[in-house]
């Protein structure tokens, strides 16, 4: 902000507040103690207003709330380029250096303690039961609303208490997904292989690989199915269909790892159109040591089977 715009801000709010308390004690200033039987020389319908005195009460309320608001832009920014001398603030007071400053007080606290966890091996740290009490919390406030509260997933989002993992399921990749984060894309193939192309693909995937039964009113033709796959889809979901962990491709012989959805139409709309997901970062957020711990809990879901 100009230096010209922040005096003028300041301007007007002080000017605002010296006006009010103006007006409230020059008003009061004129009224007649106890009112008596003064009216203020109107009537309707034969009722008349009469100049009472406002309560003191009232009166030293309005006039509190006045310098309640002098001592707040004291303290806090509001008064243009002025930051407030709110106590512990050396850059004055904003969300952010509050936020910050809770943070820096948690981490204090609790620091020790996630270092203590961090140190252990992730394998024996998913059986301590107090990490895994921390993991819990760490999970429903970070990864809860994707994943649900369950961790079972929910529509393009992976059930982590399964054992079907696109990028692997041993303890340090499942770290590495929470930390770094994972983004894959499925492309679209409708106008690559055509609706017929679509249809047979999807149609031998769900049969020859996953071994779900087709509706009966199907007429595709696995045998072209299975070699539109052969040439478009192998490469990343392999020859089996057993997916390829290193690029995320699931596998196509396990239908509960797929998270758009099993049936013929769903698997359709996936081929056709393409799928395009990621998995955010959370090394920035929570650090390695509150990772280390998550990923403990999150590899103690998976092993409850």
């Amino acid at each position: 902000m100009t230096v010209f715009w922040s005096w003028y801000v300041c301007f007007l709010a002080l000017g605002s507040l010296l006006a009010l308390l103006w007006l409230v004690f020059s008003t009061r200033s004129g009224e007649t103690p106890n009112g008596g039987d003064k009216t203020m020389g109107h009537a309707f319908d034969g009722i008349e207003e009469y100049d009472n005195p406002l309560p003191r009460w009232w009166f030293l309320l309005f006039v509190g709330t006045i310098f309640f608001a002098f001592i707040y832009l004291l303290l806090y920014p509001g008064l243009g380029n002025w930051k407030g001398i709110l106590p512990g603030y050396s850059d004055g007071w904003t969300q952010v250096n509050q936020w910050q400053r809770e943070v820096d007080k948690a981490d204090a606290q609790y620091g020790p303690l996630f270092a203590r966890l961090a140190a252990m091996p992730l394998e024996e740290l998913s059986k301590d039961p107090q990490a895994l009490k921390i993991g819990g919390r760490l999970f429903a406030t970070n990864c809860s609303v994707c994943h649900g509260s369950d961790a079972k997933g929910a529509v393009g989002f992976p059930n982590l208490t399964d054992s079907n993992w696109r990028w692997g399921g041993d303890a340090e990749t499942i770290k590495a997904s929470i930390l770094h984060g994972r983004m894959a894309a499925m492309p679209a193939w409708g106008p690559v292989i055509g609706d017929a192309g679509v249809k047979n693909v999807a149609a031998y995937v769900r049969t020859r690989l996953a071994g779900l039964p087709l509706p009966d009113e199907s007429d595709a033709d696995l045998d072209a199915g299975g070699t539109t796959y052969a040439t478009t889809c192998a490469a990343c979901h392999g020859p089996e269909g057993t997916g390829t962990a290193v690029m995320g491709a699931p596998d196509l012989t396990h239908p509960g790892g797929w998270i758009y959805g099993s049936s013929l139409t769903q698997l359709q709309q996936t081929i056709r159109h393409g799928r395009n997901g990621q998995m955010p970062a959370q090394e920035q957020f929570l650090g390695n040591d509150k990772v280390h711990v998550l990923a403990a809990y999150v590899l103690s879901l998976s092993r409850q089977q």
